[in-house]
C-alpha cells in the first residue's frame, strides 16, 4: 500500500519496489532487503518509520560489534 503516491523531492509518482539497503557501522556492513516506495522520476526511496528505526538499531549493533544475531554472507579483504 502506497503511503506517499507523490515524491516529496520532485513530485513524481512512486511505486512499491523491493530494494537493498546497505547499512555500515564501525568496520561491519549489513545488507537488508525491504519494500520501499521509489520515485519513478528521481529514484528517491521512501521508507516507513519502523524500517528507519530498525536501520538505526542495526547500525548501533554493528558499531558495538554485536553481530551474533546476523548471518555472515561473505568475507571481504582489502589489498
Amino acid at each position: 500500500m502506497l503511503i506517499n503516491e507523490i515524491c516529496p523531492v520532485c513530485g513524481g509518482p512512486t511505486v512499491l519496489k523491493k530494494v537493498t539497503e546497505i547499512i555500515r557501522g564501525g568496520k561491519h556492513t549489513a545488507i537488508v532487503q525491504v519494500e520501499a516506495e521509489v520515485c519513478l522520476h528521481c529514484g528517491e526511496r521512501l521508507y516507513t518509520p519502523e524500517f528507519v528505526r530498525k536501520c538505526e538499531q542495526i547500525k548501533a549493533k554493528l558499531e558495538k560489534e554485536e553481530t551474533k544475531d546476523f548471518q555472515p554472507v561473505e568475507v571481504a579483504y582489502q589489498a
